[in-house]
Parts: structure tokens; C-alpha cells; sequence
């Protein structure tokens, strides 16, 4: 038999990295590799990049510096490394990786990766490999489905890709132009995969796209059918207990999603909704096509639909041409919703978007103190909202055993992490918790009621027949 070959995969950025990663490793499944955790051991080495945040080039180069001295040693000993640069980054910058980065053996797009068992062929024919265009085939169709033990040892917990690209345009953003325009996957094959994953002890699904709330993907019917009527249909599937989705756009949330909130239990009321500035200046200037009062009215009518949803959202600070009054602008919006977390960033121009033109810059000491003042607001807020939990009773679904012995940790449904002392017969459960204490971020509590137990299996002397 020959030993399997050794897979090191390092994603950066969103939580569609993530799932890629798992793709990536499920594609190369096949081909003999198994992942590993180590980069010294690893036959492949993929860098899974994301081009959102600042500096995401220089961070791959600097990567890629690391792994030479990896591949130079993994040659010293006979063994032959390849490396990989895969996702946003290879998409962006391809050729220019290819140039600067002689390392590499294979640089590939976020739609391509399928072609990856392809691709490595290529390099270790022809020394290098290069595929960052867009292809006409959906990659979804070629990838083959996980394995049921690799679905097992990835948790309770899963997230399934229902849509991808953007046709937003946002002036700052660069996923348009790395993942292209907005497609949908068709309802079938979604309802496919969550089965395959509740068959295999998955419980909560998270539909992840560009702009997931855009989805209209071909429904049974043959008619397109939006998210909403998409997350009804896939809580009838049995095993699967909770529901979520990510990232939404204001001008995107239509009735159905509002009426899924308020009538399927299993999707819960909790909702990553990015606004970006509260000032309809700086709106315009981004092309979010909406405004302030436009999202506050998207947030009411969620509010009027369930009363104990929360929101997340993400914000940027010092974006070409914002003035104080711009940002006094967001922390007026910031404080007037009420977060329950937020992720903020201070603008970094990214090559080839609009933004990146734009002269009227602001000074770094200027981001700096307005990221403090905005992060402090959202903090506070988080906090508040973490701590009005302390002594409720509330649903956790547990996903795993906690660092500390004999703990177990899960999720509310708002996504705040939260420990009990149990046995790990509760993982996969959802069981009440009331919460007694909080730790920087994470709850405490106790069981409220006892944890169902596992089925015992009948011992095969006691079945006396048909």
C-alpha cells in the first residue's frame, strides 16, 4: 500500500474560506492525501488567502518566505513539497504570484479549485501551474460530496455555500472581481448536502455567501426561490435543529426572510447585517445603494417579526472623504440599534476598486482614534447585552468538550459561547441552560433539566421474533 500523502491547508479570512478549505481537502481526499497540522510533515502545503483586510498580499508573501525554508528542508531529507497558493489573493494577483513567489507550484482561483487534483498533475509535468479565470462549469458539480467520517470529525456544526459573487459594487470591495458576479446553487442540491450532513450528526447549518440574502437559486418548481422560502424548506429536514446565514445586504432583505424569522423556530433570531457608515454621505461615496433610514427600517421590520432578534454588523472607519460629522453620523446610528457585536476596520485601499482613486484621504492618527471611539461604543454594547443573559434560562445546542475538565461548551442562539459541567453524552443536544455568570465573553450556567439519554441498543437474546 502506499502512505497517504500529507495536506497542511491555512485559510484566512471569511467563513467561505472555511468551507473551501474542507472542499479543498474533501477534492484531494481521492488523491491519497489526509490533512495534517503540520507544515514540517506536509507532501501540500495550500494557502487559502483572502484579499478583504490590509496588507493581504504582503501577509501571503511573507507566508511564502516561511515555506520556502519548509520546502528546502522537506528536500534535504528526499521529500518533495508542493505549495499551493489558493482563494482571493490567487485570483487578484496570479501572475504576479507566479513572478515574484518561484516557490509555488500552483497558483488557483476560488472557482477553480476543483481542478486542483488537475493542477498539480500539470506542475509536476511542466514545473508550474496557473488557472485563475473564470469557468464556465459550476465547481459544485465536480466536487465530490465528504466523506461521512470527515463530516463526523468536523463537529455538529456545518456551513453549506448557497450563493457566491456580488453584483453590489461596492467602491471599496474586490469581491466582484475575485469571486464574479452573483450565482446561485440550485435548491436540490443544497437540500442534498444539509441531508448528507444531518445523516452524519451535523445539527446546525449556516447558508454562507457573498451576498446570501441575494440567493435565487432554481427551486423544485422551477421558479427561482429567495432565501427565505429556502431556510423554511430546509428545517423540515429531520436532525437539523438550528438555521443561520451569512453575509446579508440592506437592499436585499425581502418578505420572505422577514416571515421565516417570525415563523420557523429553527432559524434563529440572529442576524449579521453590515451598514458599513451611518452617514448617507459616506453611503454614496461607497455605492451601498441604501441609507441610514433605509437600514434602520430594514431593522424594524425584523423587530416587528421577533421581538428577541439581534444584530451584528460591520462597520468602517475613515473611509476617502469622511469628516467628523460623518462618523459622529455612525456613532448615532450605532447607538440609536443597539448591537449585540460588530467587527470595525479602518479603510485600506484595495488595487483595482473605485475606492482606491479616491483623493480625500484620512489620516492614519485620524482612523486610529476614530476605530478606539467606534470599537469602545460597540464594546460597551456587547458587554450589556451579554451580561442581560445572567440569570435566564435558555437554549444551548452543545458542540464539544470545553478546555477545562469536565466542562462542556455550546452556542445561544445568539452565538455566545456557553459552559456547563456535564458528561460529553450532551454533545449534539439542545438543552436548557440557566446562566449564572459571565467571563470576559463567555457564559456559565447549569443544566436546567436533565440531558436526554443515548439510546442503549437491545441485546440480540431479548428479540423473540417478527
Amino acid at each position: 500500500m502506499t502512505a497517504p500523502r500529507k495536506l497542511h491547508i491555512k485559510s484566512y479570512g471569511c467563513q467561505m474560506n472555511v468551507y473551501d478549505a474542507q472542499r479543498m481537502v474533501d477534492t484531494l481526499a481521492p488523491e491519497g492525501f489526509v490533512e495534517t497540522s503540520s507544515v514540517a510533515d506536509a507532501d501540500l502545503v495550500i494557502l487559502n488567502t483572502c484579499h478583504i483586510r490590509e496588507k493581504a498580499s504582503e501577509k501571503v508573501y511573507s507566508e511564502l518566505g516561511r515555506l520556502r525554508v519548509a520546502k528546502d528542508a522537506a528536500a534535504l531529507t528526499g521529500r518533495q513539497m508542493n505549495i499551493v497558493v489558493a482563494g482571493c489573493v490567487a485570483q487578484a494577483e496570479g501572475n504576479e504570484i507566479i513572478r515574484r513567489a518561484p516557490v509555488v507550484d500552483v497558483v488557483v482561483g476560488p472557482q477553480s479549485y476543483h481542478h486542483l487534483p488537475q493542477l498539480l498533475a500539470q506542475a509536476k509535468a511542466g514545473g508550474r501551474a496557473l488557472e485563475t479565470e473564470f469557468p464556465i462549469e459550476d465547481k459544485f458539480g465536480f466536487l465530490p460530496p465528504p466523506k461521512p467520517a470527515a463530516i463526523r470529525a468536523r463537529g455538529i456544526s456545518s456551513f453549506v455555500t448557497v450563493q457566491e459573487g456580488c453584483d453590489k459594487f461596492c467602491t471599496f470591495c474586490v469581491v466582484p472581481y475575485t469571486r464574479g458576479s452573483e450565482v446561485s446553487r440550485p435548491v436540490a442540491k443544497i437540500i442534498d448536502d444539509v441531508k448528507r450532513l444531518a445523516d452524519n450528526g451535523v445539527r446546525e447549518i449556516t447558508l454562507i455567501g457573498q451576498n446570501v440574502n441575494g440567493y435565487h437559486g432554481e427551486g423544485p418548481d422551477g421558479r427561482p426561490w429567495p432565501l427565505g422560502t429556502l431556510l423554511t424548506r430546509l428545517a423540515e429536514i429531520p436532525g437539523i435543529v438550528r438555521l443561520r446565514y451569512s453575509t446579508s445586504h440592506p437592499r436585499d432583505v425581502e418578505e420572505t426572510l422577514i416571515e421565516a424569522h417570525r415563523d420557523v423556530p429553527a432559524l434563529m433570531p440572529f442576524v449579521h447585517l453590515p451598514v458599513q457608515s451611518g452617514s448617507d454621505r459616506i453611503l454614496g461615496l461607497m455605492n451601498r445603494k441604501h441609507t441610514a433610514k433605509d437600514y434602520f427600517d430594514v431593522i424594524e421590520r425584523f423587530r416587528d417579526a421577533r421581538q428577541d432578534i439581534a444584530f451584528t454588523s460591520d462597520f468602517i472607519v475613515g473611509f476617502p472623504g469622511e469628516n467628523e460629522e460623518d462618523f459622529a453620523a455612525t456613532l448615532a446610528l450605532v447607538t440609536q440599534i443597539g448591537y449585540a457585536g460588530a467587527y470595525s476596520f479602518k479603510y485600506s485601499p484595495r488595487p483595482g476598486t473605485p475606492a482606491a482613486d479616491l483623493q480625500e484621504t484620512v489620516s492614519a492618527a485620524v482612523m486610529d482614534e476614530r476605530l478606539v471611539r467606534l470599537q469602545e461604543l460597540i464594546d460597551s454594547q456587547q458587554s450589556a447585552f451579554n451580561a442581560a443573559a445572567i440569570g435566564n434560562t435558555v437554549d444551548v445546542l452543545f458542540e464539544r468538550a470545553a478546555r477545562n475538565p469536565g466542562q462542556i461548551v455550546g452556542r445561544t442562539p445568539y452565538l455566545q459561547p456557553a459552559h456547563v459541567m456535564a458528561s460529553e453524552d450532551i454533545i449534539g443536544q439542545v438543552l436548557p441552560v440557566t446562566l449564572t455568570s459571565l467571563e470576559r465573553y463567555s457564559l456559565l450556567g447549569t443544566l436546567a433539566t436533565p440531558p436526554i439519554q443515548p439510546l442503549q441498543p437491545v441485546p440480540s437474546h431479548s428479540v423473540t421474533g417478527a
